[in-house]
């Protein structure tokens, strides 16, 4: 018995180290560890041998089983590392592979830019939270309980009194409640609303803006907005107001470019007008001054907002706002 289970050693260790597929490994466990293995066959027959053979026959085929199942398990993890099955071994000098560069996405690139042209006249960028009171949202904004101007934002209510914004405007009333004029600021951020299709999202980005000092006039907010548009969208960008309503500017406007695909000459993406609507404004309503202790008669101020998706979609030809939220990366690509 002694000599047959050192032969078996010898013979198994001998076959081990030509292995080189995990699938003969595999194979060898059986062959001699298996239930029905050499092994396994010749420890059965143990019990067969004379009383006095037994406890040294016995821990030699123990001492060969530990040894053959230890460097099974060596083998194993050789072999999943990559040193067998025709793995070429890892080699720390060649030149490493050139990392995946992402993209920033159009979204960001163009609040990057709206916020770098409004920084270089003064604004300062704020932010505020996303849910928010149905007071800052709402009723210092000038829209009591009853204002039918609220069907307009199909809003998304948490509660009674708490809301997802409906717009960034409420970020300024929070900043002029705890600031004194002058005030120059920009408020970047998602919005929620009721509403999917082609040209709109239940989430999308805003940027609104609110100067307050005293003698501000409507020819600053034109000449504010006007220096924007050519900034965004090239030097010749050709500016209209058109009479408009929100409940927290008085007067209103709603801003329109010349078509920056046909160039005015009229399309289908400007509906053959000529002009694209980029954002709403006004003259901020004293009915708002007065909600945050600021004296109507002493200081004026104008406030803006446009939708960011909007933005990018005109700057770059983009149709269908949804490509914004569908992580396509042959979209993404090209930015």
């Amino acid at each position: 018995m002694k000599d047959r289970l050192l032969e078996l050693e010898k013979t198994a260790c001998a076959e081990l180290e030509g292995i080189r597929d995990p699938r003969e490994l595999e194979a060898f466990r059986i062959r001699y560890l298996g239930k029905k293995g050499r092994l396994t066959a010749c420890m059965k027959e143990l019990g067969r041998l004379p009383k006095e053979e037994r406890p040294a026959m016995g821990k030699l085929a123990n001492r060969i089983k530990e040894t053959l199942g230890g460097r099974l398990e060596e083998m194993r993890r050789e072999l999943s590392g990559g040193r067998a099955s025709g793995k070429v071994p890892l080699d720390v000098t060649l030149p490493g592979r050139e990392p995946f560069v992402g993209h920033y996405h159009p979204v960001t690139l163009v609040i990057q830019d709206v916020c770098r042209i409004f920084s270089r006249m003064g604004f300062s960028v704020v932010k505020g939270p996303n849910v928010e009171l149905d007071y800052y949202n709402f009723e210092a904004l000038n829209f009591p309980k009853d204002h039918p101007a609220r069907d307009m934002q199909d809003t998304l209510y948490v509660s009674r009194d708490v809301v997802l914004r409906t717009h960034t405007s409420p970020i300024q009333v929070r900043i002029m409640e705890s600031r004194r004029p002058p005030i120059s600021i920009i408020a970047p951020g998602k919005v929620y609303r009721r509403d999917s299709d082609v040209s709109h999202t239940p989430m999308f980005h805003q940027v609104e803006g609110l100067l307050v000092d005293t003698d501000v006039t409507f020819g600053d907010l034109k000449g504010t907005l006007t220096a924007f548009a050519r900034q965004m969208f090239g030097s010749d960008t050709a500016l209209r107001f058109r009479p408009s309503f929100f409940p927290f500017t008085e007067p209103s406007a709603e801003v329109d470019i010349r078509c920056v695909i046909c160039r005015g000459k009229g399309c289908r993406t400007c509906s053959h007008t000529g002009w694209l609507e980029i954002l709403g404004a006004g003259m901020v309503d004293p009915n708002v001054f007065s909600f945050v202790d600021y004296d109507p008669d002493v200081y004026s101020g104008f406030a803006f907002g446009m939708g960011i998706e909007r933005i990018a979609m005109l700057r770059y030809g983009i149709d269908d706002i949804q490509l914004f939220f569908k992580n396509d990366m042959r979209f993404l690509r090209q930015f």
